[in-house]
This record gives structure tokens, sequence and C-alpha cells, in this order.
């Protein structure tokens, strides 16, 4: 079988897990993510697993991400919305349906730990399908990302993974699970960001905890968006897990870029207890849909109620 990746520099080696990165695949060569054989994907996913979003086009407005469902449509009207319409699909864990993806995904970590010199966890691979012009808001994601682009063109904007643009308290809400990915962003935090024009054939990391956004150019974009932990990741997440309640239930002011190699272990242990426990808070992110696909309607949208 054929390699995935086709260029993997020194530098990136040096860079991985440390600096935003890319790197170069062969994914997007043939037609596996054509129209048709997107459509015939849609039909074999679990349609109950399909998430189906929407967003407005203000950048700081990220409220306006929100879900909806794809009723019954076929995969061919689905493809058609999104090619007309206001509309981001995400097939998560398709790895764990599909049998293709499920040996993609071996063959791409086989890959990565080799290039990388690393081993990698909890792999998953999902199919993201978006609408010309669409965007993710700000956020950050608590796993590592590999965001291999197969069709279209987007820009992608990585900020620096500091407490300046995402602070501590923020990501300590995440991993507690009291709030979602997405946070306050200042338009002016663009002066600090990288930016990446991701074409098919290119694949981009960034560090953990690092903040970025995404924009689609005018045209359907196909990714793979790739989650997975490395033992250092585990680490990270743990502390901010632990930082979290110390700083809520005891009013401490822990701050991670503060951490020592010893402070990681012992608060990823601690971490690890209070998890057992079943204590702090738990965020509800509860599934509600806001809109179906319609392919008669604006953005291919029908609301039944309006975000703000």
């Amino acid at each position: 079988m054929s390699s995935i990746i086709t260029e993997w520099s020194q530098q990136n080696k040096d860079d991985y897990g440390k600096r935003p990165l890319t790197a170069l695949h062969s994914l997007h060569q043939g037609d596996k993510y054509s129209d048709e054989n997107l459509a015939k994907l849609l039909e074999e996913y679990p349609r109950n697993k399909l998430g189906v979003y929407t967003m407005g086009q203000d950048h700081e407005n990220w409220k306006t991400f929100v879900p909806g469902d794809a009723g019954d449509l076929s995969g061919e009207e689905i493809i058609e919305a999104v090619k007309k319409g206001r509309i981001w699909l995400n097939l998560r864990a398709v790895n764990d349906d599909i049998d293709d993806y499920t040996q993609l995904c071996e063959q791409m970590f086989q890959e990565v730990d080799s290039y990388t010199g690393c081993s990698t966890y909890k792999q998953d691979l999902g199919v993201l399908i978006s609408s010309p012009n669409a965007q993710v808001f700000y956020h950050l994601d608590i796993p590592l990302v590999l965001l291999w682009q197969l069709r279209g063109t987007k820009k992608v904007w990585i900020y620096p993974n500091s407490s300046d643009f995402a602070p501590d308290e923020n990501i300590e809400g995440i991993v507690l699970k009291e709030t979602e990915e997405e946070f306050e962003y200042n338009p002016d935090f663009d002066r600090h960001a990288l930016e990446i024009e991701l074409e098919p054939g290119m694949f981009a990391s960034w560090p953990q905890f690092a903040p970025h956004r995404i924009e689609n150019h005018d045209m359907l974009n196909v990714s793979l968006s790739v989650e997975y932990v490395t033992m250092q990741a585990i680490l990270q997440a743990n502390m901010m897990y632990t930082n979290g309640v110390l700083r809520r239930r005891f009013g401490s002011t822990p701050l991670r870029e503060n951490s020592s190699l010893v402070s990681l272990w012992v608060k990823a242990a601690f971490a690890r207890a209070l998890k057992l426990t079943r204590s702090g808070q738990q965020y509800q992110n509860k599934f509600r849909s806001h809109f179906k696909i319609d392919l008669s309607e604006k953005d291919c949208v029908r609301f039944y109620d309006k975000p703000q």
C-alpha cells in the first residue's frame, strides 16, 4: 500500500506538538471524495450520528453555530444542499462504522506515529463536508488534531497557545465539561495568528490548546479531521482538570505555563482520582435541533427558531 504522507521534513518532526506545521499527503487523489461517493458515504453512515450545523457570517458571533438535522433526505440531496447552502457536516468517528475508514485510520496513524516518534491513542477520524464560505468559529480542542484537506481550499488561522489567547479558565471549563469549545474572539488576535491556505494534498497540525478558526473559500470543502491524544496530551488535559477544580473549589490561581514536570504528573493523578469519584459539575450539552435542511429555503436552512 502506498504511503499516505508524501512529505515530512526534519523541521516538521522538530516542530510537532510545539508549533503549527503543514505537510503533504496523497489522500486527495482519485475519486473517493467525489459528489457521488460522498453521497454514498452519507447513505452508509448512521444518520443518527450525523452532525449537521449552520452558522452566521459574523466572525465574532459564534452562538449562531447551531445544530440541525437532515431528516430523511438522501445522500445526494444532502450534498446538493451543502453545495448550495450554508451547511457544515461532521461524520464523527467514521472509522467506527465504515470499514474503509477503519483501515484508513490505522494506516494514517501507523505513519503519523512513525514520522513523529510519538505513540497516539483514542484515534477518532471524522469526515467534514462543508459549504462554500462556511466557517468554524474561534475555539480550541482538548485532544490533538490533524486536519487533512481533500477538496476545496480553506483559510486556517492558528493562534498562540498562551493564556493571552486561551485563558486558563476557559480551557478548564471545557475540560470540566462546564462549557463548549468556543469562547470570545477578538479580531485583534489575527495580528498574532499564523494564516494557512490549506489546499488539497496538505494537512496541518498545531499545539494542544492552540485556538484556531477556519473559513472556506467559495467552493465545497471536504476534509478529514483526526482527533487523538498522546501521553503528554493526556497529562496536560488532566492537569487542566485539576487546576479547574482547585480554582473553583479553593480559590487557587494555578497557571499552566508555570507547571513543572513533577506538578504535571501529580495533578494528572489527582484528576484521575477526582474523575473516579465523578465529582465536579458536568455541563450537559443537550442536543436540540434548531433547523432542518430544506433545499427550497435560503442557505438550504429552515429554522424552527432563529438563533441570536
